[in-house]
C-alpha cells in the first residue's frame, strides 16, 4: 500500500442529507394523515374525553362534582337496571339466533332455483331504515284484529277453532234472567211441560241479526212440551223489558239447551226465524231453560305485542327480520368459497347430509360465521332505533334498554347530562372486549 493520502470526496451539490430525507419522508405521509387526524381529534376524541369527565358532574353543567355517584345510579335506577338486564336478553339470543337463521338460510337457497328471488326478498328489509321497518312492525303489532295483521293472522285460524259466538255482545234484557259461571244465559225461575219460556236479550249488535229475522211472537203453550222464545227485547223509543212487543226481531239459530234438575242436557232445539223454539214430549218435572255459553263467545281480541310482557320479545322479532338477510348474504359468499372437493369427498366416505353440514361446512365457514356473530354483537349493544320505533311511549321503560335509556336521560326531557354520559362510558366499556376480540381475529387472519 502506498503512502499517499486517501480523502473524502466531498458529497454532490444539492444531494439530500438524512434529515431532510427523513423529513420527506414522514412530512408527506403527516400531510396525507392529517386531516383524518383532525377529524379524528375533533370528532372522536373530544367528545370522549368530554363525555367521560361530564360523567363525573351531576346535571346539565359541571357546576356539582359527583364522582362515581352516576355510575352508582346505573345499577340502583329501576329503569336503568332493566336497561341493562334487557341488553343482556339482546346480547344472549339476538346474535347467535340471526347467525343461526342465516346460516341456514345460505345453505337451503343452494339447493333452490328460486334462490336469487328469495334472497332479496329476505335481504330487502336492510335496505329500508330500522325506524321505518320498526314503525311497519308497530302497526303489525297493533292489538285490534281489524288493524294488527299479526292478530288478523292469528284470528283467521283461531277462528276455525273456536269461532265466535252469534251473539257475542249480547246480554240479558230483564232481572227474569240471569247470567251462568260457564258464560251462557239461562232463566232463573224453573218451568214445567205447559209453560213458556220467555228470553229477551240486549246489547245485541245490528251485525249480528240475521236478515232472514221476522219479527218475534210468543208462541202457544203445548201441555207435552216446553216452548218459548228467543228474541232482540228492543224497539226504538223505548219498550217493556221482558215483553214481546212489536218492531222487536226474533233472533233465528240460537242453540237452547233444556237442563234437568241435576245440570245435565235434556234436550236443545234452534229457534226459528221469529226466534220460538219448542222441547216436545217432555216429561213431567221442573226444567231449565238456558242458551249455551258458545252462543256468547267472545271474538277474538288480539294478543297485546305491545304490551309489557311481550314488547321485548316483539322488537326482537322485529330486529332479526331485517338483519337474517345480512346474515344470509355474508354467509352465502363464504359458503360459495368451500371446496366443492371437501363436502364431496366427505360425501364419498359415507358420511350423510348431516355430518357433512356439521363436521365440514360449519368449520370451514368458522370464519364467517365469526365475522357476522361480532358484528351483530356491537350492533346489539347500541341497539336504540328499532326500539323507540316499535315500542310505544307507555312500555319504553318495560323494552329499554341501554342507549335509549342514554337518549331518555340525555335528551328526553331529563337533560341530565352527567347521568347520561355515565350511561355513555358504560356502553363504551362494553364494547371494548368485543373491538379487542375483533382486533385479535384480524392480527391472526392477517399472520
Amino acid at each position: 500500500m502506498s503512502g499517499a493520502s486517501i480523502t473524502a470526496e466531498p458529497p454532490a451539490k444539492g444531494a439530500p442529507s438524512g434529515k431532510s430525507e427523513q423529513w420527506r419522508r414522514y412530512g408527506v405521509a403527516a400531510l396525507f394523515l392529517a386531516p383524518a387526524a383532525f377529524f379524528l381529534i375533533v370528532w372522536i376524541i373530544y367528545p370522549a374525553i368530554y363525555t367521560i369527565v361530564q360523567s363525573l358532574f351531576r346535571g346539565s353543567g359541571f357546576g356539582e362534582f359527583a364522582g362515581l355517584d352516576n355510575y352508582k345510579t346505573l345499577f340502583t335506577s329501576d329503569n336503568l337496571t332493566t336497561a341493562i338486564k334487557n341488553n343482556a336478553i339482546w346480547v344472549a339470543v339476538v346474535p347467535a339466533f340471526v347467525t343461526a337463521l342465516g346460516l341456514l338460510f345460505a345453505v337451503l337457497t343452494e339447493r333452490i332455483r328460486w334462490s336469487v328471488a328469495f334472497k332479496t326478498v329476505v335481504f330487502m328489509p336492510l335496505a329500508v331504515s330500522a325506524f321505518a321497518a320498526g314503525i311497519t312492525w308497530r302497526i303489525m303489532y297493533q292489538q285490534e284484529p281489524d288493524r294488527g295483521a299479526i292478530n288478523a293472522a292469528i284470528a283467521s285460524v283461531k277462528g276455525v277453532f273456536t269461532p265466535e259466538g252469534v251473539l257475542s255482545e249480547a246480554a240479558p234484557s230483564s232481572d227474569q234472567l240471569t247470567t251462568t259461571g260457564g258464560g251462557g244465559i239461562e232463566l232463573k225461575n224453573t218451568v214445567s211441560p205447559g209453560d213458556v219460556a220467555k228470553l229477551g236479550l240486549t246489547r245485541i249488535r245490528s251485525t249480528e241479526v240475521p236478515e232472514t229475522a221476522k219479527q218475534a211472537v210468543e208462541p202457544p203453550a203445548k201441555q207435552d212440551g216446553i216452548t218459548g222464545v228467543v228474541w232482540r227485547d228492543f224497539k226504538p223509543g223505548g219498550g217493556t223489558p221482558g215483553k214481546v212487543e212489536p218492531e222487536e226481531l226474533g233472533l233465528p239459530g240460537v242453540t237452547v239447551v233444556l237442563l234437568d234438575q241435576s245440570g245435565s242436557k235434556v234436550s236443545s232445539a234452534k229457534s226459528a226465524d221469529d226466534g220460538t223454539f219448542a222441547f216436545d214430549g217432555v216429561a213431567q218435572g221442573d226444567y231449565q231453560v238456558a242458551i249455551g255459553a258458545s252462543t256468547f263467545a267472545k271474538p277474538f281480541g288480539g294478543v297485546s305485542w305491545l304490551g309489557a310482557k311481550l314488547i321485548t320479545p316483539a322488537i326482537i322479532i322485529s330486529y332479526v327480520w331485517i338483519w337474517a338477510g345480512f346474515a344470509m348474504v355474508v354467509i352465502a359468499a363464504g359458503l360459495a368459497a368451500i371446496s366443492r372437493e371437501t363436502l364431496e369427498a366427505a360425501r364419498t366416505d359415507g358420511a350423510t347430509e348431516w355430518q357433512v353440514f356439521r363436521r365440514v361446512t360449519v368449520p370451514q365457514l368458522m370464519p364467517v360465521l365469526t365475522v357476522v356473530f361480532i358484528t351483530l354483537l356491537i350492533n346489539v349493544l347500541k341497539v336504540f332505533d328499532i326500539v323507540i320505533a316499535v315500542a310505544p311511549q307507555s312500555v319504553q321503560d318495560d323494552a329499554n334498554v341501554i342507549a335509549l335509556a342514554m337518549w331518555r336521560t340525555s335528551f328526553g326531557g331529563v337533560s341530565d347530562f352527567g347521568l347520561g354520559s355515565a350511561i355513555a362510558v358504560f356502553l363504551f366499556i362494553l364494547v371494548i372486549p368485543i373491538l379487542i376480540l375483533n382486533i385479535n381475529r384480524f392480527k391472526r387472519e392477517a399472520a
